[in-house]
C-alpha cells in the first residue's frame, strides 16, 4: 500500500510540473495548449492564401495567430515577423486566439509580407546588385593596372641594365596609370568592394612612386655621361696644347735667339 501511495503521489508531482498556464484575452488563465501537441483540443484545416499560392494548414483550434505564422514560416519561407494575416478583412495580431475570433476548420486567411519588409529585402537586393557591379569594375581595373605593371617592370630591367629611356615613356606610363585612377575614383563601392577598390588605389600609387624614381636614375645616369663630354671638349679648345689629347706644337729654336749678338770691345 505504501508503494502505491507513494506511486500516486509521483504521478501527480509530474502532471502538475507539465501543466503550463496563459491569460487570454478578457483576464480568463487557462492552461497553454502547444501546437502539434494531439492533446491539445481538434485539429482545423485553415486555407491561406498569399498572392497567388495557397496553402492548407492544419493547426490546433485553440492556436493563435502567432502559432499559425509560425507554421506558414517553414511553408512560405517568410519569417514570423515578416507576415501579417488578415482574417475577415481585418489584420490580426500574434497574441490573438483563432477561435475566439470564429476561425473554424476550412477557414479562409489572407496572408500578405509586411511592406516594411518587401522594402528592405530589395533594398538589400540593390546592394547586393551594386556590390557586384562594384567588383567588376574594380576587377576590370585591375586587369588593366596589371598591364601596364609589366611595362613598369620592363622600364626598371632596361635602366639597371645601363639603357637610356626617353623621358617621354615616363610620362606617358604614370598618364595611363592616373586614368586608372579616376576610374576607380568613379566607383561607388560598400564593404569588401570598397576594400578592394582601396587597395588598387594604393597600387597604383606605388607604381607612379616607382616611375618617379626610375626617372629620377635615368635623369641622373645621362647627366654625369654628358658632363664627362664636355670637359673632353674644353679640353680640346685650349691653347698651346695644354690639356688637349693633341700633340703640342714646337718652340723654335733658342738658337735663333743668339744670331744676330753684337761683339763688344
Amino acid at each position: 500500500m505504501k508503494k502505491s501511495t507513494s506511486k500516486s503521489t509521483e504521478t501527480r508531482e509530474s502532471n502538475y510540473r507539465e501543466i503550463h498556464w496563459e491569460l487570454r484575452p478578457g483576464g480568463m488563465l487557462v492552461q497553454k495548449m502547444d501546437v502539434g501537441d494531439g492533446s491539445s483540443g481538434p485539429m482545423i484545416k485553415i486555407k491561406v492564401s498569399h498572392g497567388l499560392c495557397h496553402y492548407d494548414i492544419a493547426v490546433p483550434a485553440q492556436s493563435t495567430f502567432g502559432d499559425l505564422k509560425k507554421v506558414l514560416a517553414h511553408e512560405t519561407g517568410l519569417e514570423s515577423k515578416e507576415q501579417r494575416l488578415l482574417f475577415k478583412g481585418k489584420e490580426k495580431e500574434n497574441d490573438e486566439y483563432l477561435h475566439m475570433v470564429g476561425v473554424k476548420d476550412m477557414s479562409k486567411v489572407i496572408l500578405f509580407e509586411d511592406p516594411a519588409s518587401k522594402e528592405r529585402k530589395l533594398e538589400e537586393m540593390k546592394r547586393n546588385q551594386d556590390t557586384l557591379k562594384a567588383y567588376e569594375a574594380v576587377a576590370r581595373v585591375r586587369a588593366e593596372v596589371d598591364k601596364l605593371c609589366e611595362k613598369v617592370v620592363a622600364l626598371e630591367t632596361n635602366i639597371r641594365s645601363g639603357t637610356k629611356i626617353a623621358e617621354k615613356e615616363f610620362s606617358v606610363l604614370t598618364e595611363l596609370l592616373m586614368i586608372q585612377l579616376l576610374k576607380l575614383d568613379s566607383i561607388e563601392a560598400d564593404g569588401q568592394a570598397k576594400v578592394q577598390r582601396k587597395i588598387e588605389v594604393r597600387r597604383i600609387q606605388s607604381f607612379v612612386d616607382t616611375l618617379e624614381n626610375l626617372k629620377a636614375r635615368n635623369s641622373k645616369s645621362f647627366s654625369h655621361n654628358s658632363n664627362a663630354v664636355s670637359v673632353t671638349t674644353k679640353w680640346e679648345t685650349f691653347a698651346s696644347g695644354v690639356g688637349s689629347l693633341s700633340s703640342p706644337v714646337p718652340l723654335q729654336s733658342a738658337t735663333k735667339l743668339t744670331q744676330d749678338w753684337e761683339l763688344f770691345d
